[in-house]
This record gives C-alpha cells, sequence and structure tokens, in this order.
C-alpha cells in the first residue's frame, strides 16, 4: 500500500510540473545578436510572403526570430504571431506550404536536431524586409 501511495504522489507531482506555465525567457542576448545581423541595414515595409525559391539560408534566433536570406543580399525578418519563444538557434525548421510562397499564415514544426522529435511549431508573422543603407 505504501508503494502505491507514493506511486500515486510521484504521479501527481508529476502532471502539477507539466502544467505550470514555461518561465518567459529573456531574449535580450537573442536581440543584440539580431540587431548585429542587420547592422548598416534599412527596415523596409512589411510583406506577407515571400519566395521559397529565393531563400538561400535561415537564422534561428532564440525566442525572438527567423532571419530569412535570400538572393541580392535582402535579409528578411519574420517574427512569429505564434509561439516565438519555442524557436532555439538549433532547431530543423520544416515548412509545409502551399504554393510557392511561404506567407504569414504558414505554420513552421520545430524539429530538435539531436533526437529528431519535433517539440513544437511557430506561427509565422509578416516578413519585414531590411537591405544596405545607401551610402551619402
Amino acid at each position: 500500500m505504501r508503494i502505491l501511495s507514493s506511486l500515486l504522489l510521484g504521479a501527481a507531482l508529476i502532471g502539477v510540473g507539466a502544467a505550470a506555465p514555461a518561465a518567459p525567457r529573456d531574449n535580450g542576448k537573442s536581440e543584440a545578436k539580431l540587431a548585429t545581423a542587420l547592422e548598416g541595414r534599412v527596415a523596409g515595409k512589411p510583406v506577407s510572403c515571400i519566395s521559397m525559391r529565393d531563400i538561400t539560408s535561415t537564422e534561428i534566433f532564440d525566442g525572438t526570430a527567423i532571419l530569412y536570406r535570400v538572393g541580392g543580399g535582402r535579409l528578411y525578418v519574420n517574427r512569429p504571431k505564434i509561439a516565438a519563444d519555442a524557436l532555439y538557434y538549433d532547431d530543423i525548421l520544416v515548412t509545409r506550404t502551399y504554393g510557392s510562397q511561404l506567407c504569414n499564415l504558414d505554420t513552421v514544426k520545430l524539429i530538435d536536431r539531436g533526437s529528431r522529435f519535433e517539440h513544437g511549431f511557430v506561427g509565422l508573422g509578416d516578413f519585414v524586409p531590411y537591405t544596405k543603407a545607401a551610402r551619402s
């Protein structure tokens, strides 16, 4: 009986821990890294979609944003509207699109690089283009 009581208590404690909300992340470091990546660039008018074929690479900033590099040296920053705090720099991004564009209505699965298990998703926001500032 004592073992059964211990098991039930343990299960209850695990359930309480699982239900506790995650502590908000301090994204100061990620914001600083993103600012460094965007240094010397000027933000343009946000767009709702970008062409998938133009994307040459992506970079994730923990709990903050996804940086998409496209041809011609242009950068697009996407700050997800849903679950941005789930972003981790070493995630694998798996995107399912319904056409040739990545849009602000799309979701991106987050896959842990080590275990290869899905650990969440983000709902994309608008894409803010950044181009090199014109020299005066």
